[in-house]
């Protein structure tokens, strides 16, 4: 089984797995559209945490980390993530283009395959869809949740996507990442003043 991790999986897999595979999605955008209560946010004041929007536009790339999960553990790693994954995500799956894998003896590349992915789902209450980037943003810049703030998972995510994929600009996601800036400096600004 492999799990497709495109938001927090990225750098935070807390479970067992054999190997973590570059590569991406396509067919989906990656949008800020998910109020979190759980984890970059406290009940009354959500932070907001990705998704995947279908767009069915094969040209509309995901790039991400797939994670081999042992036969042994798959069992355990899906009820892991089921209640990770529990305010307003369900499973699906997609098929993963993988890109090739470098040891240090050789190059493998692999053929895509199925994965299974999470999304939040638009009839969950915790869906943001009509927010302004605006009002987006500024949530963002402020919340706080029981896994750390929410800028420090814009920026991790910004810093992963340049990593794993340097030549592909996620549009949405670094617009976000320099409006959370600006605003944190306009707060340090006055703070000073």
């Amino acid at each position: 089984m492999f799990i497709f991790g495109y938001g927090s999986l990225m750098w935070k897999a807390d479970f067992p797995y054999v190997q973590k595979i570059p590569g991406f999605v396509t067919g989906y955008v990656r949008r800020f559209w998910q109020a979190s209560e759980d984890h970059r946010g406290v009940p009354g004041k959500p932070g907001r945490v990705v998704t995947l929007i279908s767009t069915q536009n094969p040209k509309d790339v995901i790039w991400g980390v797939t994670y081999e999960i042992d036969k042994e553990d798959e069992e355990n790693v899906i009820s892991h993530l089921d209640f990770r994954e529990k305010d307003g995500y369900t499973k699906n799956t997609a098929l993963f283009y993988p890109v090739a894998i470098e040891t240090s003896q050789e190059i493998t590349k692999l053929d895509p395959f199925e994965v299974v992915l999470y999304i939040a789902t638009e009839d969950n209450k915790f869906f943001m869809r009509n927010e302004t980037f605006e009002e987006t943003a500024a949530c963002i810049a402020s919340a706080h949740g029981p896994s750390g703030s929410n800028a420090e998972y814009l920026f991790n995510l910004a810093a992963e996507m340049r990593r794993i994929a340097p030549h592909y600009d996620d549009t949405h996601l670094f617009a976000l990442e320099n409006a959370v800036r600006k605003i944190q400096s306009n707060k340090e600004s006055t703070a000073k003043a």
